[in-house]
């Protein structure tokens, strides 16, 4: 079972907006899909620019160093490549947003 770790209230999250927050000396990004919580790996899988920080619309992130766009549901660059960046589990629980990083 996967050890949750708290995180940012939901109130720091509202829907269409990103963050950042490590978690077990991990970066993570954290969005927020029109009210449901995803959890990626922060660092883009090109060049390891934040994507937290990035543009994010719509369930699309994308890296502000070069432009690839990753789906925050599933990690995966947008246009079918093999490229991803890694997801983790999250949950919210009593306004809380927990995220598992456990290997």
């Amino acid at each position: 079972m996967p050890n949750f770790i708290e995180t940012v209230s939901l109130d720091q999250l509202p829907p269409g907006k990103a963050t950042t927050v490590t978690v077990l000396d991990k970066e993570i990004a954290l969005f927020n899909v029109d009210g449901v919580i995803y959890a990626t790996n922060d660092a883009c899988a090109h060049a390891g620019a934040s994507l937290g920080w990035g543009k994010f619309e719509g369930k699309v992130v994308t890296c502000r160093a070069h432009g690839m766009a990753f789906d925050v549901t599933t990690g995966q660059i947008v246009g079918g490549a093999t490229i991803r960046v890694r997801t983790y589990p999250a949950q919210v629980e009593s306004g809380m947003i927990l995220v598992a990083v456990d290997d």
